[in-house]
């Protein structure tokens, strides 16, 4: 999961296809565990991951934090976030027999890609949230925990464990801070003291009653730089985040039409934001990714707004092949490109790409393009009027 995928709070599909986890009945003691424990964090490293932690499953304090946030509406349209009850915050409900919990980050930010700011004032580019520039990372992640699930296994024998990244109400970031990965900041994304927060997360429950970890405490102090620079106001208090207000969550989560309230503040951000990392002191310690999966594809982190506009359908599946962004859909991945289109310079190229789909069949989008066109239209009328 994204540390700050996410993204500003923890995206997760309502779907798992790893199997039930069968619990061991075999008995372990505290030194075979503990040399078991450094096993595992070797096998990490070596299979990409930057860090390992490991916590037990009492998140009593986060279930309390998740219900009160539930309570205030701020998970918008995401029924999934309490349609599973105390399952999220309860890892022994999810999976009978666990009674610790493995998770890993691994970091994400590319070597080679157009600078963050400068793309975000370039209104004529698209701008993508940095995670999802490469490939899936659901695929990445979920694919190194099953390695290290069977050399686990190759140790010790048949045990009980099932992998999670994105894929099953997880509270990941509790469970991370729990393990000592990091801290939960003011914008709710997960923060490490030596490598910021472009991360993402995966969990292996487990029956194996391994050593745990010590929680990290918060460093934020009274730094306010996330509440202070987010678009949309999203931030509504320190470590707490109204989901309906960010970008991430209409961009992406959002399946009707974008708030007219929101789409000048959006920018040319048309998959996610990353505006509370890209602003956060922390990340003066971020360290480029080594994974080739997480280099951009297809110049997706600068590309021509109205270059993407113009693809088709087919275009578009082929461009996004193996990406995270498949997850929004073609129809609203064009909605998003509308908005943005809107808050660029009026020029005839973008004009011209507006107007090329001003008969969309899809009311969704035609909305959002009709939008767009009378921002230009009410841009020029000034411009004539000054003149």
């Amino acid at each position: 999961m994204l540390a700050g995928k996410v993204c500003i709070w923890e995206i997760i599909l309502a779907r798992d296809t790893d199997p039930t986890l069968t619990i061991s009945t075999r008995q372990y003691g505290n030194t075979e565990m503990a040399a078991l424990k450094a096993e595992i964090f070797d096998w990490c490293g070596e299979l990409g991951f930057q860090q390992a932690g490991i916590s037990d499953v009492d998140l009593a304090g986060a279930e309390d934090r998740l219900a009160d946030w539930l309570g205030k509406k701020f998970h918008g349209s995401m029924d999934y976030m309490q349609r599973h009850g105390t399952k999220r915050s309860r890892p022994e409900r999810l999976v009978p027999g666990t009674v610790r919990v493995i998770s890993v980050r691994m970091d994400y930010l590319p070597k080679e890609q157009h600078e963050p700011t400068q793309l975000l004032d370039d209104d004529a580019r698209a701008y993508i949230s940095r995670y999802a520039l490469g490939r899936d990372y659901h695929k990445v992640l979920r694919a190194r925990l099953r390695a290290l699930a069977r050399r686990i296994e190759k140790r010790i024998g048949p045990f009980g464990y099932r992998v999670f990244v994105d894929s099953a109400p997880v509270l990941e970031k509790a469970l991370a801070e729990k393990a000592g990965i990091g801290w939960i900041g003011k914008h709710t994304n997960l923060i490490n003291r030596n490598d910021g927060s472009w991360f993402f997360l995966g969990e292996l429950y487990t029956d194996l009653p391994l050593p745990v970890d010590q929680p990290e405490g918060s460093h934020c102090g009274t730094c306010a730089a996330c509440i202070d620079v987010c678009p949309t106001d999203a931030i509504v208090a320190p470590y707490l985040l109204d989901a309906r207000r960010c970008i991430s969550y209409l961009t992406i989560e959002l399946k009707g039409a974008i708030p007219v309230e929101f789409r000048k503040a959006i920018g040319n951000r048309v998959y996610g934001c990353d505006d509370c990392q890209l602003f956060c002191p922390w990340n003066k310690f971020a360290k480029p990714t080594a994974e080739a999966d997480f280099a951009p594809r297809h110049g997706l982190d600068s590309a021509d707004l109205a270059t993407l506009f113009s693809w088709n359908e087919e275009t578009w599946l082929e461009k996004t092949e193996g990406s995270a962004i498949r997850r929004v859909g073609f129809e609203r991945w064009l909605r998003n490109i509308a908005v943005a289109l809107g808050n660029a310079k009026s020029t005839p190229e973008v004009v011209a790409a507006l107007r090329a789909r001003q008969h969309e069949q899809s009311e969704l989008v035609l909305e959002h393009v009709l939008w767009a066109l009378e921002q230009h239209s009410a841009t020029n009328k000034m411009e004539n009027n000054d003149v």
